[in-house]
């Protein structure tokens, strides 16, 4: 079966007429000799959200970055060059999600586990659907840390991983353990934070232990009433931002977003439609503290619907969560794709662009969602989120147009990162 494959991609690319060099052929995955050139031919190109897109284009890689984009014709394809025809496929910048988890009992034995069933993991959940970034919010620590080494040491395929570590409750606010058996989690102990001294020592113990920021749930869902004090939501903020960290803060209700906006706190993990309607003046002080928003729209359904809730109240409650983005978005604040992964296990974003088109989002505003605005937030502009000649080679081709059909954004053939294939549609 491996023998067919490689002679079919084989055959595939050198009838494109360029020469081939190929190493191997491993799953899904296409490893590439890292010195020699890629060239992706006869794609569309979406550059950015912003740019123009080039209807039959070129883009040309060498050791993990974009060297050339640009018309076919127009850009000169190096002797030795491994080649894709890409032609009918749209190509974009690979895509971020800016909300998953790796808490699922299955990432557990993540550090010992055989590469191809690690890879094979990563790609069911992200890789799939072209993402190429992701940002873990909330984890046990030590098991996501040894999924992002194996990847980094190139022993595994799959996206880049930022995380917060372990999430800060209140004291007394960890989930329930019958909450946690329900949906599949593994059994983790995360802080509970008391007072200022504690938020701050805390903060700091996380940060020396590698995250990239900190995640705050300032009131739980499960108990409106269990709420951190605002000083101490404070307190936590300021540490991580004295250390150069981003702050993450679970909302749930009106208690938690307002103290996202009088901490100063960076990110909006979730809407709350259980708030109501965000009026006008909520939405210029959420503008004006420079909060990015997480929509999760498709949480809303899949949570409710596994509580037994009624069709008519589901559809109200998602509803105002769509309208909550819709005003944010249309305010001008910064949003950032996301679905909340791990937490919820149907991995299929399809249902999330449907949901953020209905807050009147056009593609290349979602696009934005996946691609600009999570690099710039994450202080990764000069090298991720467009396909440009210097940036990293983390791309996604499409099988569709999703300016026709939002739902192609779901349709991947392949996913690759740093000029390698990760993903290939079958």
């Amino acid at each position: 079966m491996k023998r067919l494959v490689r002679f079919n991609i084989f055959i595939l690319l050198l009838s494109i007429g360029h020469c081939i060099s190929i190493l191997s052929v491993t799953g899904q995955s296409l490893v590439l000799d890292k010195n020699k050139t890629l060239a992706l031919i006869g794609a569309k190109i979406y550059p950015s959200p912003l740019e123009k897109p080039i209807d039959k284009g070129v883009v040309l890689i060498r050791n993990g970055k974009i060297v050339a984009v640009g018309e076919e014709g127009k850009i000169r394809i190096p002797p030795n060059t491994v080649s894709i025809d890409c032609t009918g496929l749209m190509l974009m910048a690979g895509f971020w999600n800016s909300h998953v988890h790796f808490i699922e009992s299955k990432w557990e034995n993540a550090a010992s586990m055989p590469p191809s069933q690690l890879t094979q993991q990563l790609q069911d959940m992200l890789s799939k659907y072209g993402f190429t970034t992701v940002f873990d919010t909330g984890s046990f620590w030590e098991v996501t840390k040894s999924i992002r080494q194996r990847i980094d040491s190139g022993v595994v395929n799959g996206p880049r991983i930022f995380s917060t570590g372990a999430i800060l409750f209140s004291k007394g606010g960890l989930p329930p353990g019958n909450l946690l058996r329900a949906y599949g989690s593994m059994a983790q102990k995360m802080p509970e934070i008391e007072n200022v001294q504690q938020a701050i020592g805390i903060v700091q113990e996380e940060i020396r232990s590698g995250v990239d920021a900190i995640k705050i749930y300032a009131q739980t869902w499960w108990d409106a009433n269990l709420k951190m004090p605002l000083e101490v939501v404070k307190a936590a903020t300021a540490e991580a931002h004295k250390h150069g960290k981003l702050v993450f803060v679970h909302p749930s209700g009106t208690y938690g977003l307002e103290a996202a906006i009088e901490s100063g706190a960076d990110i909006l993990t979730h809407t709350t439609p259980s708030t109501g309607p965000w009026n006008k003046a909520l939405l210029a002080r959420m503008k004006q503290a420079h909060l990015s928003l997480i929509p999760t729209l498709k949480l809303w359904r899949v949570e409710l619907e596994k509580g037994g809730a009624p069709p008519d109240f589901v559809r109200k409650f998602r509803d105002t969560g769509v309208n909550q983005l819709q005003a944010y978005f249309q305010a001008g604040g910064q949003i950032l794709f996301g679905t909340d992964l791990g937490y919820i296990t149907d991995y299929n974003p399809t249902e999330e662009y449907q949901q953020m088109k209905r807050a009147s989002m056009r593609f290349q505003d979602i696009l934005a969602s996946l691609t600009t605005s999570p690099a710039k937030r994450f202080g990764m502009s000069r090298r991720a989120g467009r396909i440009a000649p210097g940036m990293d080679a983390d791309i996604v081709l499409l099988a569709a147009d999703p300016v026709a059909n939002i739902e192609a954004l779901s349709n991947v053939r392949y996913t690759l990162r740093n000029g390698q294939i990760i993903y290939r549609s079958k």
